[in-house]
Parts: C-alpha cells; structure tokens; sequence
C-alpha cells in the first residue's frame, strides 16, 4: 500500500480543499496523523499481547517435537552411547564363564551316547508301503 500521488490521491485532495478550505486542512491533516499514530499504537500493543499469551501457553505446556533419543536398555545403540563400566564388563564376563562351566558340568554328567557313525539307526527314514495281503 504505496501513499505515492497518484491521481485518485490528487483527486482527493483537491476535494478536501474544496470542502473544507485553506484554514481548516492543516488541522484536519493533523487529526488524521494522531488517529493514524494511535491506532498503529493500539495494534502494537494488540500484537504483543497476544503474542506474550502464546508464550506463555507454550511456556506451560512443552510438547517433545521428537522422540527421546535415548535407546532402549539393552540394545546395541544403547551400550555404544553408554558404554558400561568396566565393572558391569567383568562381573558379565565371569557371569558367563560360570554359565559355560555349569554347561559343560552338564554335559559330563550326561549318559554317554553312542559315537559310532557306522552305526544306523533302528527305523529307516524312509519306509516301504504297508500292501494289505488278499484272502
């Protein structure tokens, strides 16, 4: 909105001197100005009102705009983000050493199984069809 004169402005112009004469244009010019003035205050101060409530709302109430980034426990993200402790890495380490030697307690323990590949089976994988004799 451009207040270059272009010909309406002239038009209008004219018009007011016409209307209401060389003494009285100055004063009304003046009026104009300090309406203008206060009503680009008020609408300033419109302005930053509302936009003080919106901080204020937003302030209050703060939605996460992404996800966490934390990874789940547990998972390979997780232990090379965070890595544990060297004593979480050993008390592991021996935890499963006790696993492995419980295993292989186990395992000994077992009845022995035969180790003779040569050996077949009893029951063939696969087997002859059954033909019912006639009589």
């Amino acid at each position: 909105m451009g207040f270059g004169f272009s010909g309406e402005m002239v038009f209008l112009f004219l018009l007011a001197l016409i209307l209401f004469g060389p003494k009285k244009l100055p004063e009304i010019g003046r009026q104009i100005g300090r309406f203008m003035n206060e009503f680009r205050r008020a609408s300033n101060e419109f302005r930053s009102q509302i936009e003080s409530e919106i901080n204020a709302v937003e302030s209050q109430t703060k939605f996460p705009m992404m996800p966490s980034i934390q990874a789940p426990l547990g998972s390979l993200a997780s232990r090379i983000l965070n890595p544990p402790a060297p004593e979480q890495i050993q008390a592991a380490e021996t935890q499963i050493d006790s696993q492995a030697a419980r295993a292989e307690t186990a395992a000994s323990q077992a009845e022995p199984r035969e180790s003779n590949p040569a050996v077949a089976p009893a029951t063939s994988p696969v087997s002859s069809p059954k033909v019912a004799a006639d009589v």
